[in-house]
């Protein structure tokens, strides 16, 4: 029997509605106050997904961090019956195909301890096939709308997220530095809501948009002959797309993947796939999507106000 993968990954298309339904204050209970600016988050992975608690109008739950996804994205199964007639439908396109009319809604609070973010827009979709995959209990899904303005560490070794405030030049408004040592950065170009990076694989540049919530990388089959030396096939599984369509995909490791001098690669699980919806949904040509198996090779932070990324020491090696 053919493995089963499901891979989230949602990226949704702006159109804002003026809706006259607002949502009360949603909260993270685990979070830490490190400062009035900057607040640290325990997560858990559930497979490769990194989920953190959160509590909106008495019902707490799950909420995946998504870097491919535009907008904050509550979940239909737990929201539904509280749009209004100025809700306006909309498209929001996942790896597979597109999902039709999503709600819109505005949250009149978003707070992450003591960090409040107001009159924040949010997308209302049928998310119940990612909960019956993943076995949890889903409220919805953090993307670039409520994180771009905050320096995102993502930390693999400590499971954790540290939210630190930037102003308009990218700068931490609370101007504290790491303990952790950052031992070297890459520039990315921000496409709307997508970070893309370029990365050199056997020799040749190759643009990859950069998604905390692929589970696995995902390489274009259609790329440089020279590169996709460097892909090699071990199984065929069945992928899961946005909207529960599946599709034949062959899995394998990418080898040979370099950022900088000092910032490359192990073998990295990864697809290869047809990219051309997620290209559509990105708004540009993508050659591949890193995503949790970048993440676990290197603590990163982001920074969405320099367009840039920032690699952090690990404080010992691991495999």
């Amino acid at each position: 029997m053919r493995n089963i993968i499901y891979i989230v990954l949602l990226f949704t298309m702006t159109s804002f509605a003026n809706s006259e339904d607002v949502y009360d204050v949603i909260s993270f209970p685990e979070a830490e106050l490190l400062s009035k600016n900057t607040t640290r988050i325990p997560f858990k992975l559930v497979d490769h997904l990194i989920v953190i608690e959160a509590e909106l109008l008495n019902r707490k739950g799950n909420f995946i961090i998504d870097t491919g996804s535009e907008t904050l994205i509550l979940n239909k199964n737990h929201f539904n019956g509280r749009h209004s007639n100025a809700d306006l439908p909309k498209q929001t396109s996942g790896v597979l195909d597109l999902i039709d009319n999503p709600l819109e809604k505005r949250l009149r609070e978003f707070i992450i301890k003591d960090i409040v973010i107001q009159n924040t827009f949010s997308d209302v979709i049928d998310l119940s096939h990612i909960e019956i995959s993943k076995k949890m209990h889903l409220l919805g899904i953090i993307g670039y709308d409520i994180l771009k303005d905050y320096e995102i560490f993502i930390d693999m070794y400590l499971n954790q997220i540290t939210l630190s405030k930037v102003d308009a030049q990218g700068e931490k408004i609370d101007n504290s530095k790491y303990l952790e040592k950052i031992i070297d950065s890459v520039n990315f170009k921000l496409k709307k809501h997508t970070i893309i990076i370029e990365a050199d694989v056997n020799g040749k540049i190759l643009n990859f948009g950069l998604d905390t919530a692929a589970e696995y990388n995902q390489l274009n089959k259609r790329i440089n002959k020279k590169a996709l030396k460097q892909f090699f096939p071990k199984r065929r599984m069945q992928l899961i797309g946005a909207s529960g369509k599946k599709i034949e995909v062959l899995a394998g490791k990418l080898y040979r993947v370099k950022l900088t001098d000092s910032i490359y690669f192990g073998p990295m699980q990864t697809i290869l796939t047809n990219l051309n919806h997620t290209n559509m949904a990105f708004g540009t040509q993508l050659d591949g999507v890193l995503g949790y198996e970048f993440f676990r090779q290197q603590r990163t932070i982001i920074n969405y106000k320099k367009e840039k990324l920032y690699f952090v020491k690990y404080p010992l090696y691991r495999q």
